[in-house]
């Protein structure tokens, strides 16, 4: 399965409104995760089985718990029983349609 999430606190108290550090927590957690992955400047995407998937979600989560009063979490998945390499597949047949 492929998910995409964004985990953001709120009630921050920074006058700037920046959850940066928060995120960063955030995807760290993602990345000692050792599945694949991608950051951009709205979401991560994470590809496993739905286990491993959503503990990391949850322990990336928790990991922004510290930086507010409450905790956004954005979550969208792609489920696709026998399918995997997906988070790189996707974009390829993407680029190849692209290009015909």
């Amino acid at each position: 399965m492929l998910v995409a999430f964004s985990v953001a606190p709120s009630g921050t108290g920074r006058e700037d409104g920046s959850v940066h550090d928060a995120v960063a927590a955030a995807v760290r957690i993602v990345r000692d995760s050792g599945l694949p992955h991608r950051t951009t400047s709205m979401f991560t995407e994470i590809e496993g089985d739905w286990d491993d998937v959503f503990d990391v979600v949850k322990r990336a989560t928790e990991a922004v718990l510290p930086f507010g009063s409450r905790v956004s979490l954005v979550l969208k998945a792609d489920i696709r029983p026998g399918y995997t390499g997906e988070i790189d597949n996707k974009i390829e047949r993407l680029e190849a349609a692209i290009d015909e």
